[in-house]
């Protein structure tokens, strides 16, 4: 099983109201989720990323996060503080170039000594291209196109050092990108950084299976899961990869408590506190794409139709229809007798975990022995210790019975997942 842990708070998963909540600025708060994820041997520790505040009703939104750094820089800064411990960077591959990117994640792989990964993620909205000199000039339908040369750019960086510290000019011309020159960063201790691919799309899918060397996904149930593993790794098949060239690792949130039964109550009570009566509007407005503060989060649904492409809420991408998620949330309100609020509770919920220590454990084993996942991604719900009782709790259980290690058999990231170290392309 591989695990890894994501910094929290820059989602509704985190429950600020909590009094043991923290900053999500402070070098304290990334130290100690850093740390506590490499006392309990965790592949490595993976930090989101955002290019613009978002709006909601042309205002920032007020449950976000004001202020999130920029990822490599603290990775760097993580780099002298542990020892073990991946630190993956989400970067995005719209609205950066490949010659000025490939060196910042080889520096830190090289600071690190070869524990860097890099998230790629792309954008296409103009809202986020605000920020930057090229705008929202990029076509939803080309962002994978750029993404993939992108990665397929940055790697023929890293090659043109030899594996022996020779360096050697590149050339590449492509319909994204032409450069050519000279990298200055020697080849890293690993080769490459490893690359993390984030998304279930069909398009996400195969540009996972062409280039990742993790995928970060989500599903809710098991079956959903043990489908999604299927598809993804039939897939590599076609770009002359094996199965265990690709982790799929799912995001999920873990709940303990001393027995199931009040796992399941403190689990109730989070989700209550991160959808709170104010937070269940605005998820219902960003999902019906209108003005809905006169409607009561304790009373019924909104009878009326989504708006499509409103412009109410900027920043953020609505998974799936939103005339279907609508007919969903509906039947389920009128099923289980829900508020608006409560119907938000229901339907909202990250794939999770929960029961007492021994049950997460085993929960967790029979997803990875069913093939539904090689490891998981931990979303915790507090900044920055929330963690903490997972690492005291459920890991020692993991590695009693072999379904975790122990300790660390390498020093890379790549060694930590089963990784052969890429294949010199000079």
């Amino acid at each position: 099983m591989h695990l890894a842990a994501h910094f929290p708070g820059v989602n509704a998963t985190t429950v600020w109201a909590d009094p043991r909540s923290r900053s999500q600025i402070d070098f304290s708060s990334f130290t100690h989720l850093a740390r506590t994820a490499e006392r309990g041997k965790f592949d490595f520790f993976f930090l989101a990323e955002g290019l613009r505040l978002r709006e909601h009703n042309g205002r920032i939104h007020d449950l976000d996060v004001v202020g999130r750094p920029e990822s490599l820089t603290v990775l760097n800064a993580l780099a002298a503080v542990t020892e073990r411990l991946g630190l993956a960077a989400t970067v995005n591959a719209t609205f950066n170039e490949p010659y000025e990117l490939a060196r910042r994640l080889a520096t830190l792989d090289h600071l690190s000594e070869g524990r860097a990964a890099w998230n790629v993620v792309t954008s296409s909205d103009a809202f986020t291209g605000e920020n930057f000199r090229r705008g929202g000039y990029l076509d939803r339908a080309d962002r994978y196109t750029r993404a993939a040369e992108f990665v397929a750019t940055a790697r023929e960086l890293w090659d043109s050092w030899t594996p022996g510290g020779e360096s050697r000019p590149f050339a590449h011309e492509g319909e994204q990108f032409t450069i050519s020159g000279e990298f200055t960063v020697p080849r890293s201790p690993q080769g490459h950084p490893v690359v993390i691919q984030a998304g279930d799309s069909g398009e996400g899918r195969e540009f996972a299976a062409s280039a990742a060397d993790i995928i970060f996904t989500r599903h809710g149930t098991l079956e959903a899961g043990r489908d999604f593993y299927a598809d993804v790794k039939a897939r590599l098949a076609a770009y002359g990869r094996q199965p265990d060239d690709l982790k799929i690792m799912p995001g999920v949130t873990v709940v303990t408590g001393d027995n199931d039964a009040e796992a399941q109550e403190r689990a109730y009570e989070i989700r209550r506190q991160q959808v709170s009566p104010q937070n269940a509007i605005l998820a219902a407005e960003q999902l019906w794409g209108t003005d809905l503060s006169a409607y009561d989060p304790d009373g019924p649904l909104p009878e009326i139709d989504p708006v499509i492409d409103s412009g109410l809420v900027k920043g953020r991408v609505l998974h799936g229809d939103p005339f279907g998620v609508v007919a969903r949330w509906r039947a389920v309100a009128e099923a289980k007798g829900l508020s608006l609020r409560q119907t938000v509770i229901e339907t909202t919920t990250r794939q999770s975990f929960i029961g007492s220590p021994q049950t997460v454990a085993a929960e967790l084993t029979a997803f990875v022995d069913e093939r539904a996942a090689d490891g998981f991604i931990l979303v915790p719900h507090l900044t920055p210790g929330g963690l903490d009782d997972f690492v005291d709790r459920v890991v020692p259980l993991l590695q009693e019975s072999g379904a975790f290690r122990s300790e660390y058999s390498g020093s890379t990231l790549r060694s930590h997942l089963g990784l052969a170290e890429p294949v010199w392309k000079g």
